[in-house]
């Protein structure tokens, strides 16, 4: 049997990982500021998450929803108590495109209604309904296109028009759209937003997939706007690689039994897991800690003198030039051992580090980024000079 080949892979085989850095079979150490997608939030293998995770499997790995666990109940504590919605309920599944598959059908069923709101240039998931409000036609078959989803720049007047028929039941937008580039919505858009839905009686979702779980140095990346969504879709860094996704949702939406499931959704494991990352990102300080190491790092890739723009929050930095970096980050990867990501915008570099990362590393980075920068320009130069 074959992989079906949907993914472009990296000519690189990890074996081991710590902290901020992976291995390769070879023993070769790599900077990881790629995180996997931005999934691995407190950095890989942090022995009190290996502990947490090898204690839970000695006692029970696995039972369904449809018996008490506790396990799931101390994380529903600690996530309310860090992320600031402790009123809020929380709905449990196993990844980022389930998250938003139930939080748009739970404002539908809330609201009544059935037309969407989603922003250009947004990604929201693989699954049909996800796809149907991600901006990218070239991941969508026939069966992903709904006519009932209106994508939008983001411009309030606009956003007005569009709501003024009292059918929308949900506006869908990103913390931070990762994908796309790193791009945060101007100030005030949010709360504006949130004012829209109110008035025209649609749901506010905010997308917290890639930018919650203080990458962005809040929480979430919505409380640098000072909003309060009806409701937020998490997954990836949630359990720092355990396969996880929740929707946090306003106290005033009532659930009733059957309006959504997950076989396995919130199982012993998976809360072990997701409590382990929220005890670490506590205890370490991470939010703090991706505040100020993510604000140096910025100022620091700003300096570079080929460097555009650097856009974002936190650890969840998009540094864009004037010209595609493939060329830059296979130097990265293959002469200087840094692991970063790509983009829909191939002119940006995406970074998504652990929160772990300390200033040593951020300033080992801009150095080794620079360095292929100029490697790369002096290739260009000898490549038109013949």
């Amino acid at each position: 049997m074959k992989l079906f080949k949907v993914y472009p892979q990296l000519d690189l085989e990890l074996t081991k990982a710590q902290g901020c850095y992976v291995y390769d079979r070879s023993g070769a150490q790599y900077l990881d500021l790629y995180g996997g997608h931005a999934v691995i939030s407190v950095g890989h293998t942090h022995p009190h998450y290996v502990k947490r995770i090898k204690e839970q499997l000695d006692a029970i790995a696995y039972y369904s929803n449809a018996v008490i666990n506790p396990v799931q109940l101390s994380l529903l504590e600690k996530l309310g108590q860090i992320s600031g919605y402790d009123a809020y309920q929380l709905f449990l599944c196993n990844s980022g495109a389930e998250a938003i598959e139930n939080a748009l059908k739970i404002a539908s069923f809330h609201t009544q209604k059935d037309k969407l709101i989603a922003f250009n240039r947004s990604f929201h998931g693989r699954t049909s309904r996800a796809l149907s409000v991600t901006d990218n036609d070239k991941y969508r078959s026939l069966l992903d296109k709904y006519s009932n989803v209106q994508f939008m720049n983001m411009d309030l007047d606009a956003v007005e028009v569009a709501l003024k028929n009292q059918d929308v039941c949900a506006v869908l937008i990103e913390g931070i759209q990762g994908l796309a580039g790193i791009y945060m919505p101007d100030a005030g858009f949010l709360p504006g937003l949130k004012k829209l839905c109110e008035k025209y009686g649609a749901l506010l979702v905010v997308d917290e997939i890639q930018s919650g779980y203080g990458r962005s140095g809040k929480f979430f990346a919505h409380q640098h706007a000072d909003v309060q969504p009806d409701l937020i879709t998490v997954a990836k860094g949630m359990a720092n690689g355990f396969p996880m996704g929740g929707v946090l949702i306003s106290p005033e939406i009532e659930g009733w039994f059957g309006m959504s499931g997950s076989t396995f959704g919130g199982n012993h494991l998976a809360c072990v897991a997701a409590l382990a990352t929220l005890e670490i990102i506590e205890n370490e300080n991470l939010v703090e800690n991706a505040q100020n190491v993510g604000s140096a790092l910025a100022e620091a890739v700003k300096a570079i003198p080929e460097v555009k723009e650097v856009r974002g929050a936190g650890l969840m930095i998009g540094v864009e030039f004037d010209f595609p970096v493939k060329d830059i980050r296979e130097n990265l990867m293959k002469e200087k051992h840094v692991l970063t990501g790509m983009a829909a915008n191939p002119n940006v570099i995406r970074l998504l580090p652990p929160l772990t990362l300390t200033r040593e590393q951020a300033n080992q980075f801009v150095e080794k980024l620079t360095l292929s920068i100029e490697k790369t320009k002096s290739d260009a130069a000898v490549l038109i000079g013949k």
